[in-house]
């Protein structure tokens, strides 16, 4: 079967490797569309992802797909269910390590719940917390929507972390995938004011097409004014990026015991926070990998919204490929203007 390998930093390939056999507990999983991270996938791409050293390796984590077979002791996916997060933990081809392996024709989705039943959700049995989100996912649901669960599962799970309430006022600096799932999703959740800064106009616009109360470049004098301009300063300023400059830029904007909530993943061993730029009182929140049980009890509420057309598959598509065409769609990620970049099988 295809598979999409990283052979060296900036080098992909499509490689042929064998298609998975599933174990007592597995589901194979026949791929129908997957999309590119814009921000794990490119750094994984360039060779700098925290704690991945080894390639060549396997790419991809955000996929969906339909059960063909399943192991004996199965009972959570049956024959022609549609699973979200099947990946290649542990590739058959062992000159291939693991980068979650989800762009390929096949993937595995391990039974949590099975797992669990019979007291084997454990480490010395195979068990991951990754297969806790690895779920049916209803028939109602589109595959392009399925498979953006991925994202907006653990965007959803990371207001639990960030403890924004309803009625709150934040800004998101970022309006790629995950900053846009942000101001979608407060909006959703009754957030009182919600700013976007972005540095692309094109950006703004889909943010405040999503719902953002107002959009910024962060040069703008009204991002600075912001808390002088509106009477108060913000509860929250949440970091889709993950930079140092976003987070010492949020301290001014935040108040008393307000937070700074970092979602994008950081890739440098160590940041300096320049304090003295924000209140006495401040939280530095740092989401760098998702809570499992938040992320997978969010799929009910956004397939909710799906059938209530408060969250729509389209508004995040900006462009789609043929897996054969992996080169062009990476490219068009790393464009700077692409929400997500699908590719179907």
């Amino acid at each position: 079967m295809r598979s999409i390998a990283i052979t060296t930093p900036n080098h992909l390939e499509i490689v042929d490797i064998p298609k998975p056999t599933p174990g007592l507990y597995d589901a194979v999983i026949k791929t129908e569309v997957a999309f590119l991270c814009n921000a794990t996938d490119r750094k994984l791409i360039e060779g700098h992802f925290p704690g991945v050293e080894t390639y060549p390796l396997l790419l991809g984590h955000e996929s969906v797909g339909i059960v063909e077979t399943v192991g004996a002791k199965v009972t959570t996916f049956a024959p022609g269910d549609r699973v979200v997060g099947g990946l290649l933990l542990e590739p058959t081809d062992s000159k291939y390590a693991s980068g979650w392996g989800g762009f390929s024709d096949y993937t595995l989705a391990r039974d949590h719940l099975a797992m669990v039943r019979d007291g084997v959700a454990d480490a010395e049995h195979g068990w991951s917390d990754l297969y806790q989100i690895q779920r049916v996912v209803p028939k109602d649901i589109t595959p392009e929507a399925a498979a953006l669960l991925c994202t907006w599962r653990e965007v959803y799970a990371g207001f639990s972390d960030f403890q924004i309430k309803a009625g709150g006022e934040i800004v998101v600096f970022g309006a790629g995938p995950v900053g846009l799932s942000f101001v979608k999703f407060a909006k959703n959740l009754g957030v009182a004011y919600v700013a976007s800064v972005d540095t692309l106009p094109e950006k703004r616009q889909k943010a405040l097409n999503m719902g953002a109360d107002e959009a910024f470049a962060p040069t703008d004098d009204a991002l600075a004014n912001l808390a002088k301009r509106r009477g108060k300063p913000l509860d929250a300023v949440i970091d889709a990026v993950g930079n140092e400059r976003i987070i010492n830029a949020a301290l001014p904007l935040i108040k008393m015991a307000g937070s700074v909530c970092v979602y994008g993943v950081i890739d440098a061993p160590a940041i300096t926070i320049q304090k003295h730029a924000g209140p006495y009182n401040f939280n530095l929140l740092i989401h760098q990998w998702p809570t499992r049980v938040w992320e997978a009890a969010a799929q009910d509420p956004l397939c909710e919204w799906l059938r209530a057309g408060k969250l729509r598959a389209e508004e995040f598509i900006s462009a789609e490929f043929p897996i054969e065409q992996i080169h062009q769609a990476v490219e068009t990620a790393k464009s700077g203007f692409a929400i997500k970049t699908l590719l179907r099988y």
